[in-house]
């Protein structure tokens, strides 16, 4: 049977050296085969520990349970501050808290139904794209990557990704994710606060120029804001949310560090997922076949009809399953811990690796083979619930996440309705992690009209 495409996992045993390259290169092949059924691993270093979980009681204690003992680590979090500054992906405790409480409310309710149009609007320019690529061979990272940007800046400024400064976050963006990587020196080593973190030139440059273009598209929203004149996007709704408690709102260089995780959460992860999903519909075209059946039965200009587009729903999530794009989530323990019968210390490092924990072959029926059907299984609900993780979960749980979920159905419905896309004779893509999963050397697949 075809299954999709899965890195090399790395030898058992190799030194810190090794190791540290292995994971700046790409953090999936850096892993040893054995995570794929351990339910806890212990990784030793001369300066720390971390402990990797694939146990649902221990993932449930870390996040939803006691979530505040275990606050994100900034291992992780130091290789993005150049870009994300002090935003909600990186802050922890009372400032994370004020954060949440300002940003939840534009994403609650009804609001998935006001942004419907800006999404259906995406998704029509994305078909059109596509249309005029028929017939071609092409590489659709860049593809699903302008129109998950165009989502974005529809929905958080109501820009299309043609207006100038859109586009050129857009081209920043692009350059910056790929001169990054997801750890520096200061992930491995106990670099003082004062010392260099090691970024690279490109990087800085990159993050610098991008918050100022996003520093620019704030400023005049928060005009619009002052004379009344500011259309109701998410943007306006969530620099004029109050904190309930405090009744402070975003200043302008506040929402600046937002709009850069917004554009990193739901820019990035949402063309990783869109990708790999176009891939996987090329490589199983029967599936393919299903989709566009079921988008073709469908009113895709009604938010309501959203809800009848479940064997989409089904692929999208199956994908999120196989390539989730964000692979790894890193907490730190605050005090001593029992793990699996085994002694914790503060500070150690708790790796809950979306990645393996969706692999898992102790967990999941045929864990590395694409069945979108699995979902309506017992062994697909029971894992759906304790080792699913695609959003994270508990009181972190990503707050677009019902919002990207719309999206990536609404996307690959638009565009298999009326085109197909099928495999070329180019090697399958390899899956390796920068800041999203994406492949090595692009996926590239053929646009045919329907």
């Amino acid at each position: 049977m075809t299954r999709p495409p899965k890195p090399q996992s790395r030898a058992d045993k190799v030194s810190l050296w090794q190791y540290m390259r292995l994971f700046r290169h790409d953090i999936l092949s850096a892993q040893p085969e054995r995570l794929y059924r351990a339910w806890m691993a212990e990784f030793r270093t001369p300066f720390f520990r971390s402990y990797m979980v694939n146990d649902a009681d221990l993932i449930q204690a870390v996040l939803k349970e006691r979530p505040k003992d275990f606050p994100k680590s900034d291992r992780v979090g130091s290789g993005l501050r150049p870009l994300l500054g002090n935003s909600v992906f990186l802050t922890n405790g009372e400032t994370w808290e004020r954060q949440r409480r300002i940003i939840d409310p534009a994403f609650e309710g009804g609001r998935l139904r006001d942004t419907f149009p800006s999404i259906r609007d995406a998704a029509r320019a994305a078909t059109d794209r596509f249309t005029a690529l028929a017939g071609q061979e092409i590489d659709i990272e860049p593809e699903t990557s302008h129109a998950a940007a165009d989502v974005i800046f529809r929905t958080l400024f109501s820009i299309p990704i043609e207006h100038k400064i859109a586009r050129e976050v857009f081209e920043a963006f692009h350059r910056y994710q790929r001169s990054q990587p997801i750890l520096n020196l200061a992930a491995f080593l106990p670099v003082p606060a004062w010392m260099p973190r090691g970024y690279r030139k490109s990087t800085k440059q990159s993050a610098r120029h991008i918050r100022a273009l996003i520093h620019t598209l704030t400023q005049a929203r928060q005009t619009e804001i002052d004379a009344g004149t500011a259309p109701q996007d998410l943007a306006t709704k969530i620099m004029i949310t109050p904190d309930p408690q405090t009744g402070a709102r975003f200043d302008v260089d506040e929402m600046v560090d937002q709009v850069a995780i917004f554009f990193l959460a739901g820019h990035e992860t949402s063309a990783s997922a869109m990708a790999w999903s176009l891939y996987l519909l090329a490589l199983f075209p029967d599936w393919q076949d299903r989709v566009a059946e079921e988008a073709r039965a469908a009113d895709l200009d009604d938010f309501s009809q959203m809800s009848k587009l479940k064997i989409t729903r089904d692929v999208f999530r199956e994908t999120l399953r196989l390539y989730p794009p964000v692979p790894m989530m890193v907490r730190e323990t605050t005090r001593p811990e029992i793990f699996r019968k085994r002694a914790v210390k503060p500070g150690a490092q708790v790796v809950i690796s979306q990645w393996h924990l969706h692999r898992q072959n102790r967990l999941w029926e045929a864990p590395d083979d694409f069945d979108p059907a699995r979902w309506e299984t017992e062994n697909g609900r029971s894992c759906a619930r304790d080792a699913y993780l695609p959003f994270s979960a508990g009181t972190r749980v990503c707050p677009g996440a019902g919002f990207a979920m719309i999206e990536g159905v609404m996307m690959l419905a638009c565009i298999l309705r009326d085109l197909r896309v099928e495999l070329t004779n180019a090697p399958p893509p390899v899956p390796v992690a920068h800041l999203t999963v994406r492949s090595r050397d692009g996926i590239r697949l053929r646009i045919v009209r329907r």
